[in-house]
């Protein structure tokens, strides 16, 4: 009898040890599933599309980007305010006065739009170039994705080819291969900005609906990108300033 109590009791201990383990080992991976939870929230949640001066050389060498001209002093970094969801439209769904409606941050319904200012605030001429940046694609959602940037109320709008005949979309310019330029799929450059220019950009993107690969395999589909803005002193404005 006392045998079996023993036993008994032996398994009991080796139980709660057990129970205990299990306990533990559920415990970490739930604070490891907040965490990696947290991590993807900061990557594919916030700052989805950001404006972005190259380097910290930029903002001594004067030139500043700014989202309300009630504030013009330069920023590192500008923030869009992001949306969760995004439908496919067409263009003809979205106002015609998009680009002149509201500085930073303007989104309509299913399509993200984000207005700010680059400004010579320095004493040289200089040429600057702007690219976008794609940092994650999920489910080929580029395919179907378009950007139409305003400079100063002149529009372009960039689209990836058709998969079709790899020709453009219809009155579009085509993204860069994205493989041969490190995600750039944007690419411009503007010259000769005196002291006291200003551009105003307008940046839209939406998913279109008329392009004949916006399909349902797109759905559950997500693009991140960024916009950075890079200076450079010109022999014209070096001069000059001797």
């Amino acid at each position: 009898m006392a045998k079996e109590v023993i036993v008994t009791a032996k398994k009991v201990k080796n139980r709660k040890k057990i129970s205990r383990i299990i306990r533990i080992s559920l415990l970490i991976l739930l604070i490891f599933l907040i965490v990696l939870y947290i991590i993807l929230e900061i990557i594919y949640n916030e700052g989805r599309f950001t404006v972005i001066l190259d380097s910290n050389r930029t903002l001594e060498s004067g030139l500043a980007v700014f989202d309300s001209l009630n504030n013009s002093h330069g920023k590192r970094k500008l923030e869009a305010t992001p949306i969760r969801f995004m439908d496919n439209i067409s263009f003809k769904w979205i106002p015609e006065n998009v680009d002149k409606e509201a500085d930073g941050p303007h989104n309509g319904d299913n399509y993200i739009a984000y207005s700010f200012y680059v400004e010579n605030q320095g004493n040289d001429v200089l040429n600057y170039h702007y690219e976008i940046i794609v940092d994650d694609i999920i489910k080929n959602v580029d395919n179907a994705i378009r950007i139409r940037i305003y400079r100063n109320g002149e529009d372009t709008t960039y689209a990836k080819k058709s998969s079709l005949g790899n020709e453009p979309e219809k009155d579009t310019v085509p993204f860069k291969d994205i493989k041969n330029a490190d995600g750039t799929i944007i690419l411009e450059k503007v010259t000769d900005f005196k002291p006291d220019d200003l551009d105003r950009y307008t940046v839209l993107i939406w998913l279109e609906g008329d392009d004949p690969d916006c399909t349902d395999a797109l759905i559950g589909g997500e693009i991140k990108m960024h916009m950075v803005i890079t200076e450079e002193h010109t022999e014209k404005g070096r001069s000059e300033r001797q």
